[in-house]
C-alpha cells in the first residue's frame, strides 16, 4: 500500500541518545479515509524506512535531513507492505 508519511517533533518528549521523538501520521497516499498517528522516533523510523522499504538512499538521507532540520518531514507514495503497516499498528482491511 502506499501511504504519505508525516513526521512530527513530539513536543512532550525530550531527545533521548540522538533520536527526536516523532509523531508519524500514516495517510493512504491515494486520498481515501484511513489516517493513523503513532509514537515513534527518528532512529526508529530511519531503520524501518532502510530496511522495510525500498527507497534509495538518496531519498532517505534527505529525509534525515528534513527530521533533524525541521519539526515537520514528509515522505509522499512510500510503498509499505501490509506485514509492516500492521506492525505499526495501522489496520489493514
Amino acid at each position: 500500500m502506499r501511504v504519505n508519511l508525516i513526521s512530527e517533533w513530539s513536543s512532550t518528549a525530550l531527545p533521548v541518545d540522538g533520536a527526536i521523538p516523532l509523531s508519524l501520521t500514516i495517510r493512504p497516499a491515494c486520498g481515501l479515509p484511513g489516517e493513523y498517528v503513532c509514537p515513534t522516533d527518528s532512529t526508529t523510523l530511519l531503520r524501518m524506512l532502510s530496511q522495510r522499504t525500498d527507497l534509495p538512499s538518496s531519498v532517505l538521507r534527505r529525509f534525515q535531513g528534513d527530521l533533524f532540520a525541521t519539526s515537520r518531514a514528509r515522505l509522499l507514495a512510500v510503498e509499505l507492505n501490509d506485514q509492516v503497516l500492521t506492525e505499526i499498528g495501522y489496520f489493514v482491511d
